[in-house]
C-alpha cells in the first residue's frame, strides 16, 4: 500500500514540475459523401392553398378562427432506395402563432397574423402503408409523429417499427394544410391584408 502512494505521488510530482507547452497547431476535416443517388420531389396543385378571400367580419372576435382544411399530394421519386428525411423550412420565420408551426406572414406591422401545419396522411413508401415518423437530433433517432413539427426531421418507417428511417424509392402521402388567423380584434382589417404563408420542404440525404 505504501507503495503505491509513493509512486503515485512522485507522479504527481512529475506532472506538476514538468513544463506546459500549448499546441502551435490545430487540425480541420471537410468531410462529406457524394451520392449518385438524387429524388425529386413534386407536390399537387403546384404547392398552392388560396383561401380566397375572407370577409374580416366573418373571422371570430375572440377566438383563432380555422380556414378549411386542403389535402395535397407530395410525391418523392428517388433513383434507388436510398434513407432520406425532409427538412421543413418556415420561409416566414418568426410570424407564427405557434411555436412548432410555419408562420403567416405579419399585418399591422409587426402583429403575427396566424399559423398553418401539416399533417402526413396515407403514407407508401414503394406502395407499402408506412408510418410517418420524425427526429429532434438530426436524424439519429426517431419516434412516432402524426403532426410534422418545425425543428424536426421527418420521415417514413415501418408500420410497425417507428426507431428506423426506411431506405425508399418511391413515396407519396396526402398532406394535409391546416390554418388558423389569430383573434381578429386585435387587428385593424381597414385595408386588405394578405394571408402570406410559404414554406419548403428540403430532401436531406442520410
Amino acid at each position: 500500500m505504501s507503495k503505491s502512494l509513493t509512486l503515485s505521488s512522485i507522479a504527481l510530482l512529475l506532472a506538476c514540475t514538468t513544463p506546459a507547452f500549448a499546441a502551435s497547431n490545430v487540425d480541420l476535416t471537410v468531410k462529406g459523401l457524394i451520392t449518385p443517388n438524387a429524388c425529386t420531389p413534386t407536390l399537387s396543385g403546384g404547392g398552392m392553398v388560396d383561401h380566397g378571400k375572407i370577409a374580416s367580419k366573418d373571422l371570430v372576435q375572440n377566438n383563432p378562427t380555422s380556414l378549411p382544411r386542403v389535402t395535397l399530394q407530395l410525391s418523392i421519386t428517388c433513383d434507388a432506395s436510398i434513407p432520406f428525411a425532409i427538412k421543413p423550412i418556415d420561409n416566414r420565420s418568426g410570424t407564427s402563432t405557434g411555436s412548432s408551426d410555419f408562420g403567416l406572414g405579419l399585418i399591422n406591422g409587426n402583429k403575427r397574423l396566424g399559423r398553418f401545419y401539416l399533417t402526413p396522411l396515407n403514407m407508401l413508401a414503394d406502395g407499402v402503408s408506412a408510418q410517418p415518423i420524425a427526429s429532434v437530433d438530426g436524424g439519429r433517432t426517431w419516434y412516432s409523429e402524426r403532426n410534422w413539427e418545425l425543428q424536426t426531421l421527418w420521415g417514413a418507417g415501418a408500420v410497425d417499427d417507428a426507431t428506423t428511417l426506411l431506405p425508399i424509392k418511391s413515396l407519396v402521402l396526402d398532406l394535409e394544410v391546416g390554418a388558423s388567423i389569430a383573434r381578429a380584434d386585435q387587428f385593424d382589417f381597414s385595408d386588405e391584408a394578405p394571408i402570406d404563408g410559404s414554406a419548403t420542404l428540403e430532401v436531406m440525404y442520410l
